[in-house]
């Protein structure tokens, strides 16, 4: 009888003492850190959770109102990169550092990688034409498969049995939206436009993958350091020459012209469709922002934590402001991705205590 007692306390006493250690390493870890670090962590993360989720149904509003062009919409996500290049030119007089010295292979990646996220974009606009927000950030949320998967193809990191498992995962929940895709289609979007913009965004997320990958490659290969201005270069050049590849785009497709007539036919009149566009560039960018500053301040861990839980505030926001479709092999999925989220974010954690790779992308 004396003897059964503390075997019936310990799971209780074990449990508290677990959250008494979790809360003792929480507090070292903060004190470590001045407010200010926090304060920027806190803003940073805030925009990621904001700002991306924002600009993705703000694209869906663009055509839900009467937008048609998917160069347009593509453009408007790399047209606020100056707002990156503002941010980054103060951080030179406050480092009291120098831009870094381009030379030819530098300045081809940047090259390359501008091209390549162009292209992403376009892939992602199409995507948002034909299906839901929601549905479309959950598909996008396969990127993760990808990166990934470029990842240790290209830039050699680990894959342990977590992120295996949640690639099998992911790959899951992709496959019962496919099987549900009658509850979700608009009634304006015929079943093979559907089913394009589904193969969009899985490719998108593909390409989205593979410029992870590239961009670890190049900071890892021609940059050789870690410090917040070198990622803001990075960042501010790649958007530069996107913004360069598609206002080229653009302007063949003569939908520079086709703006003014658009707006006119635009619900809710010329002023709401420029301010679509406006805060559409300026929503991405905060939220370029915000990504990269999680990654300097913090790890791709946290990153990828937060980028987990955008996607459900995505698929919630879209049910609610714009009446999205959510039938319940959708909410299935969503846990399902969550789901692979979690294990995702615990495999890397794992493999970056026995590595001492970079934590960049």
């Amino acid at each position: 009888m004396e003897g059964s007692i503390p075997l019936q306390n310990q799971p209780s006493a074990s449990f508290w003492f677990r959250i008494s250690t979790i809360k003792k390493k929480a507090w070292e870890t903060y004190k470590r850190k001045p407010i200010s670090y926090w304060i920027l962590l806190a803003l940073s993360s805030s925009a990621m959770l904001v700002a991306f989720p924002a600009s993705s149904l703000l694209s869906r509003l663009y055509y839900q109102n009467g937008g048609t062009s998917k160069w347009i919409i593509s453009w408007v996500a790399v047209a606020g990169w100056p707002l990156t290049a503002f941010i980054l030119i103060p951080t030179y007089f406050v480092c009291r550092t120098f831009p870094t010295p381009l030379d030819w292979k530098l300045s081809l990646s940047y090259i390359v990688l501008g091209f390549l996220s162009a292209a992403d974009n376009l892939l992602y606009a199409y995507a948002y034409a034909y299906l839901p927000a929601s549905t479309a950030a959950l598909l996008a949320s396969s990127s993760l498969i990808f990166s990934a998967l470029f990842g240790y193809l290209l830039v050699k990191n680990k894959i342990n049995a977590s992120i295996i498992n949640a690639i099998v995962i992911i790959t899951a929940a992709m496959t019962i939206i496919a099987l549900d895709s009658n509850s979700d289609r608009y009634g304006n979007v015929t079943n093979s436009q559907y089913i394009m913009g589904f193969i969009w965004d899985i490719l998108g997320s593909a390409l989205h993958g593979l410029i992870f990958a590239l961009s670890e490659l190049v900071f890892v290969k021609l940059l050789g350091k870690r410090s917040f201005h070198v990622v803001l270069e990075q960042q501010v050049m790649v958007s530069a020459f996107a913004f360069v590849f598609t206002t080229i785009g653009v302007i063949a497709n003569k939908d520079f012209q086709g703006m003014a007539s658009e707006a006119k036919t635009f619900k809710g009149g010329e002023s709401s469709y420029y301010l679509v566009l406006i805060w559409g560039a300026i929503t991405f960018q905060l939220g370029v922002l915000g990504g990269t500053a999680v990654l300097f301040l913090a790890s791709t861990v946290l990153a990828g934590v937060l980028n987990a839980v955008r996607v459900p505030l995505t698929g919630i926001a879209a049910v609610i402001l714009m009446n999205d479709p959510m039938s319940g092999f959708k909410i299935l999925s969503l846990v399902v991705t969550f789901w692979g989220f979690g294990s995702y974010i615990y495999g890397s954690s794992s493999s970056k205590k026995g590595s001492t790779s970079q934590n960049y992308s």
